[in-house]
């Protein structure tokens, strides 16, 4: 008689890890203005760090009545898989200590990347785009400037499709390998212009053709019955998703950067 076949083990995904882990809660994020519990994930053998949002420590915020935080964030990072630029850390939905919640990777970030920065010109330097004046104390002003980086230029397009609310230089997290990723997506996918973001070096120029090519992608994977669509149901609402696909299509009937509107500040505060 023959010995039963062996079945080699089934390897652990980071959406396992975070989806079906146990989680320990280690401390509280005190920067965060909503509860962020900063945790230990464990799943058969594999262990990572990662930060817990449970919705039950959500603030309620007038201009975003509809959803929750936890499940835009999770949006955020399905769009951005879509893209494949791969710019939102692993994020899911999922039951926590405190209830359903937002659960995503934890990213080490590398320091000293020179992704933003303060300069007396008039006009940036190159390899820097222009971004406004900022006041530095004493009544004097500085440039504030963001690298001219792919990177930015990338996620600068996931904004304006997410239509991100609040793209600080704290929410840049830049990581080995080269790699980048935004955080904080809890204020995104409004039906209503509300792009405030410190990435407006490209506005007004034309869209990059990889770019062009991954908005032609989202717009397929947008249309009902798409593969996209069917994943952001539960997550945000009907018409937020019919809004993420205009959205879409004005950057494509464009080709360019979208530029400040003028009717909601263009410029996060604070900044960083």
């Amino acid at each position: 008689m023959s010995a039963p076949e062996r079945i080699p083990p089934r390897s652990v995904t980071t959406a396992d890890l975070l989806a079906h882990g146990e989680l320990t809660v280690r401390g509280r994020i005190r920067e965060a203005s909503n509860a962020a519990l900063f945790c230990t994930v464990a799943y058969e053998g594999q262990e990572a760090s990662c930060v817990y949002k449970p919705v039950a420590g959500e603030r309620p915020l007038w201009d975003f009545p509809d959803g929750t935080l936890a499940g835009r964030e999770v949006a955020a990072y399905e769009v951005s898989e879509a893209t494949g630029w791969q710019l939102v850390p692993p994020t899911v939905l999922r039951d926590g200590p405190y209830g359903e919640g937002m659960c995503q990777l934890w990213i080490d970030v590398v320091p000293d990347a020179g992704l933003l920065a303060l300069v007396d010109d008039e006009e940036p330097g190159p390899g820097w785009k222009a971004i406004g004046l900022a006041e530095v104390g004493e009544g004097r002003t500085a440039l504030l400037v963001h690298a001219d980086d792919e990177r930015l230029r990338r996620l600068a397009v996931l904004d304006a499709v997410i239509n991100n609310a609040d793209r600080k230089g704290g929410h840049l997290l830049p990581a080995g390998g080269g790699r980048l990723y935004g955080i904080d997506h809890g204020v995104t996918f409004n039906v209503d212009d509300k792009l405030r973001t410190l990435l407006w070096g490209w506005a007004g120029e034309p869209l990059t053709d990889e770019a062009v090519r991954v908005l032609g992608t989202l717009k397929e994977t947008l249309a009902d019955g798409g593969a996209l669509a069917g994943r952001l149901a539960g997550l945000i609402t009907p018409a937020e998703i019919d809004a993420t696909r205009a959205r879409v299509d004005a950057l494509l009937a464009s080709g360019r950067h979208p530029e400040p509107g003028g009717e909601w500040p263009a410029i996060p505060w604070p900044p960083v």
